[in-house]
């Protein structure tokens, strides 16, 4: 059996407007606004064609199938992401980190096409290309480049999917996030009776009166922060760099708090 070719909405040529027709601008942005308000699981061709008042005609002159109108949508997440301009690298690399996590956190119907959509629009391409010259400029060499921009992409998804996901939990609930913290202590207690030493961290946690959203906003800087602490170890040129094992440390880390929303991630 022969593999399935590959196909994407980058792949041909975009198509003008037609005659008193939608552009695909106009389509793209309907679609953001339902999957925004409603959900990946509530978009359809058939219901974005009756929220612009138009015929599946409009909407398949400019994409073959939903999964291209997702590329579509997915593209305009990645331009939310900054482009800093004469920063150091880890202000880039900060801004781009704390960036693609905003945008993620913004449009959480996202997360179920990470990964399994191929991010290889203009603007996706905009983002990758600056984290790649930031770090080849930084002195990273060869697949080291690679690693690194692996690195800060890998950590902010790894932080951001599952808050996310969180997020959503709690807008369907409709509960705020010290209600839902209150809720699940009695369970807690029970469940992690025989723990004592992670019982006791999360009775710290959520007994010291910091806003749940604030705490994790501290937290993804707090990892951010010894992220490129431990990349900056392995700089060449740093004046730091040290190999295998025995490059990291987060010493400037140093269970610091960052301000709500303010990353501290330059030198």
């Amino acid at each position: 059996m022969s593999a399935k070719s590959f196909t994407s909405v980058w792949t041909r040529e975009r198509k003008g407007r037609r005659e008193q027709g939608l552009s695909r601008d106009q389509i793209v942005r309907a679609a953001i606004e339902l999957l925004n308000a409603e959900g990946l699981d509530a978009l359809s061709m058939r219901k974005l064609g009756a929220r612009l008042g138009a015929g599946a005609t409009s909407l398949y002159w400019h994409v073959a199938n939903k999964d291209e109108l997702l590329e579509l949508a997915m593209d305009e997440v990645y331009r939310e992401v900054p482009a800093p301009v004469g920063a150091s690298w880890r202000e880039t690399a900060g801004a781009i980190a704390w960036g693609l996590r905003g945008a993620i956190l913004a449009h959480p119907w996202c997360v179920g096409l990470i990964g399994v959509l191929p991010s290889i629009g203009p603007n996706a391409l905009v983002m990758s290309e600056l984290l790649v010259k930031t770090c080849k400029e930084a002195g990273f060499q060869g697949i080291d480049i690679d690693f690194a921009v692996g690195a800060v992409v890998a950590y902010t998804l790894g932080s951001a999917v599952p808050e996310a996901a969180w997020r959503g939990m709690l807008n369907r609930a409709g509960d705020s996030p010290c209600e839902v913290q209150n809720e699940m202590m009695p369970t807690i207690e029970g469940l992690a009776a025989g723990h004592p030493d992670l019982l006791e961290r999360y009775k710290d946690y959520t007994s010291g009166g910091l806003d749940p959203l604030v705490a994790r906003q501290i937290a993804f800087d707090y990892g951010l922060v010894a992220l490129l602490d431990g990349l900056d170890a392995r700089r060449p040129g740093s004046g730091t760099e040290k190999s295998g094992t025995e490059a990291g440390g987060t010493e400037q880390a140093g269970g610091k708090r960052a301000a709500q929303d303010v990353p501290r991630t330059s030198p």
